[in-house]
């Protein structure tokens, strides 16, 4: 028996419209499925189906075909939606509310137990302490997102669905979020995550899915995902000869000191190497050359358009 999963997704069809033609598909076969206790990031360009999925995964809309479980439930259970912390992409906050009356509205629908100091500790822990008391109504896009990511913390879930979390903060308040994201992962919830920005998906998520036109066209670690294969970066000590450099066999990097070797073996890598050390260079580092997820992205996307040319 493989480790439990937080959520599961099988065939996962859906299909808007079709009344009177063939409708326009938003999933097409989706396959999924999420460990409970990792963080995993969900991307892929617009419209490719990332709010539809997550939207059928907590049961506010449904599959045209297909199964899927959420935290070994039905996502249309009650006591199985209680379990899970959801901030949506499009936020509708009551502007004439204060923060603390919100709270304690959503904690009311799920049946959370908040008393006024656990709600105040919450809204400090997002960084909204000083505006307990002003009107909803005027708070910055980035403030309602961090009331929103409070709304998600309400009774420790055991899953948290982040759509866009960081939408509208800024970058001191994108590592704050991120903190607390972290701090969310070590107490032993899920994550799942859908943003567009990628460097924050990186630096949260340790497994990825690329999501294009309704199917996953990769999915893995990051690692895995962002690894380029025979392709290494070195770092040469200044003062090195940079032609000298170039014939060993290295192209030159975006970095003063940093290029850029292609080697298929470990054995072919040396050679170079050595070339370099008896040209005079001193080598400060070696390492694997990756790619971002923007990369990823962008190369899994041409490649489904290249076999969609090619069919």
């Amino acid at each position: 028996m493989g480790a439990p999963l937080a959520l599961e997704a099988r065939g996962l069809r859906k299909t808007y419209g079709g009344l009177f033609g063939p409708g326009q598909p938003a999933l097409t076969g989706l396959d999924l499925a999420v460990g409970r206790g990792e963080a995993f990031g969900l991307i892929g360009p617009n419209g490719a189906g990332k709010t539809t999925f997550i939207k059928i995964l907590l049961g506010i809309a449904r599959a045209s075909s297909g199964s899927v479980k959420l935290l070994g439930g039905d996502p249309e259970d009650v006591a199985v939606r209680r379990r899970v912390g959801y901030l949506p992409e499009r936020l509708h906050l009551p502007h004439a509310w204060t923060p603390p009356a919100f709270l304690a509205s959503v904690a009311r629908l799920k049946g959370v137990d908040a008393p006024p100091a656990a709600l105040s500790d919450l809204l400090g822990r997002v960084g909204l302490a000083n505006d307990a008391g002003r009107k909803i109504g005027g708070f910055s896009k980035g403030m309602r997102q961090r009331l929103g990511l409070a709304a998600a913390l309400l009774g420790t879930p055991d899953l948290l669905v982040l759509d866009e979390p960081t939408d509208g903060i800024d970058p001191l308040g994108r590592m704050e979020v991120r903190r607390i994201l972290l701090d969310e992962l070590a107490r032993g919830a899920t994550l799942f995550l859908n943003s567009h920005l990628l460097a924050e998906t990186e630096r949260v998520c340790g497994r990825v899915a690329v999501l294009s036109a309704g199917r996953v066209l990769r999915e893995g670690r990051l690692e895995d995902l962002c690894r380029s294969g025979s392709l290494y970066r070195v770092r040469f000590a200044g003062g090195a000869d940079a032609g000298a450099v170039a014939e060993a066999g290295f192209t030159p990097g975006r970095e003063e000191g940093l290029w850029r070797c292609e080697a298929e073996t470990p054995g072919r890598l040396n050679e170079a190497l050595d070339r370099a050390r008896r040209a005079g260079a001193l080598i400060l580092e070696v390492a694997p050359e990756e790619k971002d997820l923007e990369e990823v992205l962008q190369e899994a996307v041409r490649g489904a358009l290249a076999e969609e040319k090619a069919a």
